[in-house]
């Protein structure tokens, strides 16, 4: 009797012990949890983790990021608040000095009036003096958002106009509308400059854009040009398969060699393209290409050529059509290499010319094709992450990337009440009640027994 006793305050201090031990463990958890977290993101492409070039956006802002969002504890879209608090962990991770601060606008009226907010769930990042908007919230808007808040100043942008050039605003397929649009969201100032009557370039543009006159620049107009690159403008030239109408002098400043002919690729067969489209897909070693891993589509583009001289460094950006050539006759439905005319791939159709001027650098892209960067073709590739590069190396600001959206392959589960009154009832009730009763009966057999 008296052993019986013995080994039951044993067992009873044995499982006292492991109870003690368990919940001193669970605590520790629950403590380490606070300031120790291991994320893991399962999702098939990686949407819940930030891009490399998120985090080195982030990695470049040496001030702290505020944000304000104006935003009720419950809408009609749920708890935004707790979504909006998820969407900006990762970036708190990485940038400890992101704050998020929630307003109720329905509490503070004068407060979001005087902000601005136009929207529920509209927020203001400040980064230093500077502010923006923003009403959605993806990695591509909120990065792009901070770095127009990093770019030191404003960059302006001249698109030579009154020629029939492909226009910056233009709604048509050879346009450049689109790719105005994505400069104006990557705090680009862009303007149209009609030099048969300014003065001038004006010496605050950063960037000077020609794109392909249909018409002849008359000389006045040229020599402007002309003395803007004298003066270490910076430019960038969309030469297509066209005469230059009136703009040799520019490219004799430049020493380019432009040929005739347009690029044959075959390769473009391959994704049920003409050969007249060329891919590109080699790059040259240049701040713009580095890492530049993304094929890009350019169609009836040019051979580009520059004699090297003692002023201008040249560098080659883009070759295409390895297997290709330049066709110097009519493009018809028999196309083929003729080896008496036709020359060879690989073709360069971009070059990137530098010098220093005053103490200064200036940088010049040439490209043997307007289409690329069209309406009609911008979403190609990537010709809208391409053409970006080249503007913002043009315009100096070296460390500043594109950020397109990545493609959500996962999508939202989403269940129907039915489903959800299974599980709550079988995982909250059912399942719950049954350990209850299997762990009754084994304790009541054991007492019988």
């Amino acid at each position: 009797m008296q052993t019986n006793v013995r080994i039951r305050l044993q067992m009873l201090a044995q499982n006292g012990l492991f109870v003690v031990l368990l919940v001193a463990l669970t605590a520790l958890l629950a403590y380490f949890a606070q300031d120790y977290r291991l994320v893991r993101d399962v999702t098939q492409n990686g949407r819940n983790t930030l891009s490399q070039q998120a985090r080195e956006v982030l990695g470049k802002l040496g001030e702290p990021v505020k944000i304000t969002i104006f935003a009720a504890p419950q809408d009609v879209r749920g708890d935004l608040r707790k979504q909006l608090r998820d969407f900006f962990a990762p970036y708190q991770r990485v940038k400890a000095d992101i704050t998020v601060n929630f307003v109720d606008p329905r509490e503070e009226p004068k407060l979001a009036q005087a902000a601005g907010i136009r929207v529920p769930g509209e927020g203001i990042i400040e980064y230093g003096s500077k502010k923006e908007h923003l009403t959605t919230y993806n990695e591509q808007t909120f990065v792009n958002a901070l770095m127009r808040l990093m770019r030191a100043g404003e960059r302006l942008l001249m698109s030579v106009d009154g020629h029939g050039e492909r226009r910056l605003n233009g709604t048509a397929n050879h346009d450049l509308g689109e790719f105005g649009k994505q400069l104006n969201a990557k705090g680009f100032q862009t303007n149209s400059l009609n030099l048969a009557i300014a003065p001038e370039v004006p010496a605050n543009a950063n960037v000077l854009l020609i794109a392909t006159p249909q018409v002849d620049l008359q000389a006045a107009e040229v020599q402007k040009i002309r003395q803007f690159v004298q003066s270490g403008g910076n430019l960038l030239w969309l030469i297509d398969q066209e005469p230059l109408r009136g703009l040799q002098p520019i490219a004799e400043q430049l020493g380019l060699v432009l040929g005739p002919g347009t690029v044959v690729d075959p390769d473009a067969a391959r994704l049920n393209a003409s050969p007249a489209i060329a891919i590109g897909a080699g790059y040259g070693r240049h701040a713009i290409t580095d890492n530049f891993t993304l094929n890009t589509v350019f169609p009836f583009a040019r051979q580009i050529g520059a004699n090297e001289g003692r002023d201008w460094r040249v560098t080659r950006l883009i070759d295409v059509a390895p297997r290709g050539w330049v066709e110097m006759g009519k493009l018809d439905a028999k196309i083929s290499f003729d080896k008496g005319s036709d020359l060879p791939g690989p073709v360069t159709i971009a070059l990137a010319l530098e010098r220093n001027v005053k103490d200064r650098a200036q940088r010049v892209v040439v490209i043997g094709n307007g289409s690329f960067l069209a309406n009609q073709f911008l979403g190609n590739g990537g010709n809208l992450d391409l053409g970006m590069n080249m503007v913002n190396w043009l315009a100096g600001d070296d460390a500043m990337i594109t950020l397109q959206p990545r493609a959500t392959v996962d999508g939202n589960l989403e269940l129907g009440r039915g489903v959800q009154y299974f599980l709550l009832f079988g995982f909250l009730i059912f399942l719950p009640l049954s350990f209850a009763a299997v762990g009754t009966m084994i304790w009541w057999r054991r007492r019988k027994g």
